[in-house]
């Protein structure tokens, strides 16, 4: 089976960052043809936060609100590496984003092995220069390490992560700041690269006596 690169938009709206993720997937593909890329949006999925309920955890199964989580969650765990973006609002991620990650409780208290050693990088898209990308990126590898990832970061001068200057342009606007798709494809082309040798990693190891 070949590595599965997944990208996250974390957006409401189809803009800057939707582009931003297919660019980066695009640029994943062109350094490494064995891996498969798919894109998995939240524009226009109902997915409710976590509530604390406690039923994941009390009885070993998935989440029991019903809301597109469902279908989001099996196409989540099912990949090998993650490139999880989002517009800033509030100098954070998407609501949302949150609400997504937040429902990926039962990775922890049911599946513990479905995310463990994967992969994911944190990429962020800002209508101003310094609107607050820097911070929501950490809040993202927060996220993923909260559910059990290996966070990658970017190349020197892109360090923890993807940071786009959309200029509230969409998509036009994210695709003119040469310097932060350069962070944004340089992370995607370094989470591939580590998703590979994991991948083959893991063959080994099974291989071994």
């Amino acid at each position: 089976m070949p590595v599965k690169l997944l990208g996250l938009s974390g957006s409401p709206r189809k803009g800057a960052t939707e582009h931003v993720v297919e660019e980066a997937l695009k640029a994943a593909r062109e350094a490494f043809p064995q891996i498969y890329t798919e894109l998995m949006v939240l524009r226009g999925r109902k997915v409710a936060p976590c509530n604390g309920c406690g039923y994941c955890k009390k009885n070993k199964t998935r989440c029991c609100i019903q809301d597109d989580m469902q279908e989001l969650f099996d196409r989540f765990v099912a990949a090998d590496a993650f490139l999880v973006a989002s517009p800033v609002y509030v100098m954070g991620p998407t609501p949302q984003l949150a609400a997504f990650f937040s429902r990926l409780r039962p990775v922890h208290h049911v599946f513990p092995e479905a995310l463990r050693n994967k992969v994911g990088g944190a990429i962020a898209v800002g209508g101003t220069r310094n609107g607050g990308q820097e911070v929501a990126v950490n809040w993202i590898i927060n996220y993923l390490l909260t559910r059990g990832l290996v966070v990658v970061g970017g190349e020197i001068g892109g360090y923890a992560g993807g940071k786009v200057w959309s200029q509230d342009r969409g998509a036009e606007g994210a695709g003119r700041d040469d310097i932060g798709m350069d962070t944004v494809k340089g992370l995607a082309r370094k989470v591939a690269e580590v998703a590979v040798i994991m991948h083959e990693g893991r063959k080994a190891l099974k291989g071994t006596p």
